[in-house]
Parts: C-alpha cells; sequence; structure tokens
C-alpha cells in the first residue's frame, strides 16, 4: 500500500505495533494515522496486554508526518496525547527520527535506540510546526531540547543516552529484541502499580500546551457525540423538556 499500514499483534503480554512504510521512511499517512488511533484504543482495552512496544518496519523508527500529504488526524497517532494510556509504551528506534517521530518517542515512556539512531526536528528550517515537540523540553534538558528544536541538527543515539532520552543504545538490528525482553519484564510486574506510577507520573511532568489542549478535547468529544447532547438539541428544536440519560 502506498499509503502504509499499521500491524498490530500480541505477543503473550506484549503488544507490538509496527508502522510498515518504509519506502517513505514510514511517514505518517492519514490511513497510518488513524490505524495507530485504533491500535493505541486495542492496547487500551486489551485484557491481556500490559505493554506496547512501537517501533518501524525496515529498521527505520518514523518521519513523523508526511509532509507531502500532512495527516489532519496526526495528533490522534501519538501514545498519551491521541489516547490516554495507563499502560506503559516502549519505543524500539533505529536510523533517522524525524520531526514529529521525536514528539512521538518522547510520549514513550521508555526507548531503546540502535546505535545509528539520530533524532532530528527540522521544522524550523522547513517553515512549520504543529508544537507537540515542545514536549521534549519536560524530557530532556532544557537546553539540549532547544538545541534540538532550533537548530534541526542531528542528535545521535550516544547523546540521547547521556541526556536521558534514551533507555539502551544497541547494535542496528537488535532494538526490538532488546525492547521485547524490557516489556517481558515489565509485563509481569503488578499492572495496578505499573498504571498507579504511569497517571502519578503523568501529572508529575509539566504538559505542553499542545497537550493540554489534547486533554481538553478528550472531555469534550464524548459530550459531542452523547446521545444526550442529540436529545438536548431535539428538544430546543421541538420546544419541550429534554430527557436526559447520561449517555
Amino acid at each position: 500500500m502506498t499509503d502504509g499500514q499499521v500491524h498490530y499483534r500480541e505477543q503473550g503480554k506484549i503488544a507490538v505495533i509496527t508502522m510498515d512504510r518504509p519506502a517513505k521512511r514510514n511517514a505518517l499517512s492519514e490511513t497510518m494515522c488513524a490505524q495507530l488511533h485504533a491500535a493505541w484504543l486495542r492496547f487500551r482495552e486489551s485484557e491481556t496486554a500490559r505493554v506496547a512496544v512501537l517501533t518501524g518496519a525496515g529498521g527505520i523508527f518514523t518521519a513523523g508526518a508526511d509532509l507531502n500529504g500532512p495527516p489532519g488526524n496526526f495528533f490522534d497517532a501519538i501514545p498519551d496525547v491521541g489516547v490516554r494510556l495507563d499502560k506503559p509504551v516502549i519505543a524500539a528506534v533505529g536510523g533517522a527520527v524525524i520531526g514529529g517521530g521525536v514528539a512521538m518517542v518522547a510520549m514513550c515512556d521508555l526507548c531503546v535506540a540502535a546505535d545509528d539512531t539520530r533524532f532530528i526536528y527540522p521544522e524550523a528550517k522547513v517553515g512549520v510546526t504543529a508544537g507537540l515537540i515542545a514536549c521534549i523540553a519536560a524530557r530532556m534538558p532544557h537546553k539540549v531540547a532547544m538545541e534540538v528544536m532550533f537548530l534541526g541538527g542531528a542528535l545521535e543515539a550516544a547523546r540521547a543516552y547521556e541526556v536521558g532520552f534514551v533507555n539502551r543504545v544497541v547494535p542496528p538490528g537488535e532494538q526490538l529484541q532488546v525492547a521485547l525482553k524490557i516489556a517481558a519484564g515489565m509485563a509481569d510486574a503488578a499492572p495496578m502499580v505499573i498504571a498507579t506510577l504511569k497517571r502519578l507520573v503523568r501529572e508529575t511532568l509539566p504538559r505542553s500546551p499542545v497537550e493540554r489542549v489534547h486533554d481538553a478535547r478528550r472531555e469534550i468529544e464524548p459530550v459531542m457525540r452523547s446521545a444526550d447532547m442529540r436529545e438536548g438539541l431535539a428538544a430546543f428544536r421541538e420546544k419541550r423538556k429534554p430527557d436526559f440519560e447520561g449517555r
């Protein structure tokens, strides 16, 4: 498929989510963003999967949003932005991680990087940004984050490890295997404790304005899709008292 696709599979207690469009450096199309959103929902609701590993086909992670056809639903594809998750997510990355791909890694809980990984945010050079990248200022030292965003150069895997953006650096091709090993240990931990700690960390970390906007959207959207809203509008048109059911 020229638009690419996203694969979801469960391996015991681990969900493996793979972005598959290597010919385009796994750049995210609108179709792939919708499939990622569905994958996060599936992971959240799964009764067996306790940890997710997010990776890309072809030894590449992702070039972020496809700038040749920018997806309007890009934020839906980001863990803990498009879908709130109380389960941990590990990124297994290699090659160039570009643009929104850097923000995607930032929103994961852990990261295993091949030593050929380069984190690049070139949007200041391109003249476009959706703003989510500001989240990296809460996840690496401030001045390193500013250099990444303002200069558009490459943050190499070793440097990313030094500043705490990456948990492990491994030989190319081993990132998924190592991420799965970490996930297996995490999957055997007490899920209620993991979920509680993740929620507490979420409340501890500063959230960027873009993250807060999407937090508000998550709260509002169920109301906007509700039967009560349809009933309220119908009652207004028909000049009668509404009969709300709380759904």
